[in-house]
């Protein structure tokens, strides 16, 4: 078994002439609730981005416990066990609540069926059929979303949707959950019951957390350890409260 769940070693990218990330090192324990924080601009999507397929790192590379996962598409680094939320919500609008999370779902392979099965609904069908909806229900109690399960993912609130888009991730049942600003426009109360959520995800889910988040409060009150981009590398590393009280990252927050 791999030391860590993922690591980083030098990874980095560079679009034209323009370096946007560069030489940035990570390594997260398994089960550990990491932090990747700084101002806007500071790459951290960026590297969401490389570590799931969507760029491809210039220099670099990464692994996922312990496999290498450099150069694999977006599809195979989500069966490896990578899943992520998006800093503007991406759902499927005009799909039911629960529908949203089948589809994450139908990424497992104890939930796959033949054609045959499907076109002839046998009895076979149905059984995994109820067993998905089962799981996606009790994805969504999670979240507090069993009871609008067959309402249309648009017609929730905005806080509600962001957590809909986590239980989605959830139902791949990756190793390693990316959420990239997963408090973004909620209020208090809403904030407050996400980082419950988040820490439950994380003790009854055998779960790797990797956050992006702008509120220093949240990552305060959930992460184990952070790491401060700016302008593409590394300011500070290591404990969160060392690391955000560092006076070059006060700088950086605040100017200077």
């Amino acid at each position: 078994m791999a030391e860590y769940m993922l690591e980083t070693q030098n990874l980095g990218i560079q679009f034209g002439g323009l370096k946007a990330v560069q030489d940035v090192n990570l390594k997260i324990k398994k089960n550990e609730l990491y932090g990747l924080v700084g101002p806007n601009g500071a790459g951290k999507t960026t590297v969401f981005n490389m570590l799931t397929g969507v760029y491809q790192p210039t220099t670099g590379t990464f692994f996922l416990d312990g496999e290498e996962l450099k150069g694999m598409t977006q599809e195979a680094i989500n069966r490896k066990g990578i899943a992520r939320t998006f800093q503007n919500i991406r759902l499927f609008n005009n799909m039911s609540v629960i529908r949203n999370v089948l589809v994450g779902l139908h990424n497992q392979p104890e939930y796959k069926y033949s054609p045959a099965s499907a076109m002839l609904r046998t009895p076979a069908f149905y059984e995994n059929e109820k067993k998905m909806r089962e799981r996606a229900k009790e994805i969504l109690r999670i979240f507090d979303l069993e009871e609008e399960r067959n309402n249309l993912a648009c017609n929730l609130p905005y806080g509600k949707q962001r957590k809909l888009e986590i239980a989605r991730a959830l139902a791949t049942n990756p190793k390693l959950l990316l959420l990239d600003e997963p408090a973004a426009g909620m209020n208090p109360n809403e904030t407050a019951e996400l980082m419950d959520q988040i820490k439950f995800i994380r003790d009854n889910f055998d779960m790797t957390i990797l956050l992006i988040e702008h509120d220093m409060k949240f990552v305060s009150g959930l992460c184990d350890e952070v790491t401060v981009l700016n302008f593409g590398t590394t300011l500070a590393q290591g404990d969160t409260q060392t690391a955000l009280n560092d006076p070059e990252v006060i700088k950086a927050y605040i100017g200077g």
